[in-house]
Formats: structure tokens, C-alpha cells, sequence
């Protein structure tokens, strides 16, 4: 296992496993960049076979690429598709990550998300943890953390739209409050 970090991803499977209680998606919100669509990214798997590939695991290489374990899964055409998000639609450095969340956050007033926008969000979160695991530095780790903890908020957000009273998810807990920018 040199050179690969390997973390467990459970937080993310909750996620997908909160999205398939009802088995039914948001409705269509903006789409975050239409210039870069591939083709092949244009809808989201069925939430069965993204738990089984994320199931499987990832491993972050030393090149900071999120990678499905499983080679068999990953060779398949879904564990292609995941590969290509995961590597063009998912930022791998802080920086981005905290561009693609304001993105996220300026859609926040609007309809819930799209299938696949959501999707984006929830594995922007899942390489959030990935990346704030292998972050050798505690000023690294806490940014990592910080972008992390407002994206589970966004999901949150995303979640509550047209469920929860006055469209206010539930606080993740009192320090999330002191995390966001948009009350």
C-alpha cells in the first residue's frame, strides 16, 4: 500500500442511502458549467450501482487522484463514468474545492439541485475527506475540514429544499453556524 491512502466511505454512502429512501431526485437546477459536460457524465447512475462502486472503496494515489480499488468495478462502464468525475469534475486542491462550494452556495436560493449537480456535491465532499485524511500539516487539514463541514451543509440545504420548514435544513451542530458564510 505505499503510496496510496486508503480511508473509509461511510459518510458518503449515508448520503446516497439518504437520497434513495423515497428512490425519486430533486428537480433540475442550473447546471454548474455546461461548456465542460462529456457525454458520458450527462446522468447519474442508478443509486444502486454508485453504492456498489463506492462500496468498493477509493484510494487516493500520490499523484492526489481519488481511484476505484476494485479494477474489475472500475473497468466497467459506471466505474468508467466515476473515474471521469472524479478526475474532471471534482477539484483536487483546496482552492477549487472552495471555488466549486461557492458555486454551490450561490444556487442555494434556487430549486434543489440537478441529479448530476448533486451527485458533484456529494463526491466533492467524499474527496474532501479523503484529502483532509492524507493532509500532512494540522493548517492543510483544518482547511480541508472547514470546506468539508460547509459542503455537508450545502447538502443539507440541498436536501431541505421544498421538506423542511421555511426550506432551514437541521444545524450539523454548533460550530457549523460560526462555519457559514450564508445564514
Amino acid at each position: 500500500m505505499a503510496g496510496r491512502l486508503q480511508f473509509p466511505i461511510w459518510p458518503g454512502l449515508a448520503i446516497c442511502l439518504l437520497l434513495g429512501v423515497d428512490g425519486t431526485w430533486p428537480q433540475t437546477g442550473q447546471p454548474l458549467d455546461n461548456n465542460s459536460m462529456e457525454g458520458g457524465l450527462q446522468e447519474p447512475e442508478a443509486l444502486e450501482v454508485m453504492f456498489e462502486l463506492l462500496w468498493a472503496g477509493l484510494e487516493l494515489d500520490v499523484m492526489g487522484q481519488l481511484q476505484i480499488q476494485d479494477e474489475e468495478l472500475a473497468s466497467t462502464r459506471p466505474g468508467r463514468r466515476l473515474r471521469l468525475l472524479l478526475q474532471h469534475r471534482v477539484p483536487r486542491d483546496v482552492e477549487g474545492t472552495e471555488q466549486r462550494l461557492r458555486q454551490f452556495q450561490h444556487l442555494r436560493k434556487g430549486p434543489p439541485l440537478s441529479p448530476l449537480e448533486f451527485e458533484q456535491l456529494v463526491l466533492t465532499g467524499l474527496s474532501c475527506i479523503y484529502r483532509l485524511h492524507a493532509a500532512a500539516e494540522a493548517e492543510e487539514r483544518g482547511r480541508w475540514a472547514h470546506v468539508f463541514a460547509l459542503l455537508a451543509q450545502e447538502t443539507l440545504w440541498d436536501l431541505c429544499k421544498g421538506f423542511c420548514p421555511q426550506d432551514q435544513p437541521p444545524p450539523l451542530g454548533p460550530w457549523a453556524w460560526t462555519l457559514d458564510p450564508f445564514p
